[in-house]
């Protein structure tokens, strides 16, 4: 089987004055970033919508081969615990359409407190699979989504498990690979959203996207740790570490 290609990137692209060697101007602090690396995740879609223009607008400023993910809104996963959002979710769906061909996966991010509820879990990633047929994650924070019967709703619905560092529960540190994807988020360890990861993690991670890569997943390693700026630098040595590999 072919390996698959790995997408690195970071939670957001922003960047400060000590970035501009590693993404020189010219252009917008994104043109800049999608010079250099294919994806970014977007989390402020989490926070308030945006409209349908705002993404056609990014979607045209980076390349053909560059991808989105987006987190869905905090109105569907955290207020509305998942349930009743058929609504909220359209208008979601309907703004994120905007990046036309270059919209990657939807993260779904579950509060710590939300526990497992099968008939919650399945009409909602039926509505959304309704909707939408692209690549779809969820990070869960409860150890109730580390059962049989929540891997059970997610691989039904082609709904990938995120790995996530620094792991809720010990299972949650390796990806559920359901859905044909593996998408890690790295928040930073052990300073979460601040500390940089050391270059042997870094080693240790580019070995499991390789073997993801080599099992034909869709593989995505976002860096989420952007508070103090190692984001950019974690994500730029893990692909040159990838690259290495490959020769």
């Amino acid at each position: 089987m072919k390996a698959a290609p790995i997408r690195i990137g970071c939670a957001g692209w922003a960047l400060r004055r000590d970035d501009a060697e590693s993404f020189p101007p010219p252009g917008t602090h994104l043109e800049r970033y999608a010079r250099i690396l294919d994806a970014v995740e977007i989390n402020s879609s989490f926070y308030r919508p945006h409209q349908r223009k705002t993404y056609e607008r990014w979607a045209d400023s980076v390349p053909g081969t560059f991808r989105f993910s987006v987190k869905v809104p905090k109105d569907i996963t955290h207020e509305a615990r998942l349930a009743d959002a058929g609504d909220q979710l359209a208008s979601f769906l309907h703004e994120v359409a905007g990046l036309g061909d270059k919209l990657g996966p939807l993260l779904v991010q579950l509060p710590p407190g939300l526990g497992f509820d099968a008939a919650t879990a399945r009409t909602f990633f039926a509505t959304l699979r309704g909707a939408f047929s692209g690549p779809a994650v969820c990070e869960p924070r409860n150890a109730s989504w580390f059962t049989r019967s929540a891997s059970a709703v997610l691989r039904r619905f082609d709904i990938g498990r995120v790995a996530a560092d620094p792991a809720p529960v010990a299972a949650a540190a390796k990806p559920g690979r359901f859905g044909g994807i593996a998408y890690y988020r790295l928040h930073g360890s052990p300073r979460m959203y601040y500390s940089a990861y050391g270059d042997d993690a870094l080693a240790r991670l580019a070995a499991s996207l390789r073997k993801d890569a080599a099992r034909g997943l869709y593989v995505w390693c976002i860096f989420d740790n952007t508070a103090a700026g190692a984001a950019l630098a974690n994500a730029l040595t893990l692909r040159r570490l990838i690259e290495d590999a490959a020769g």
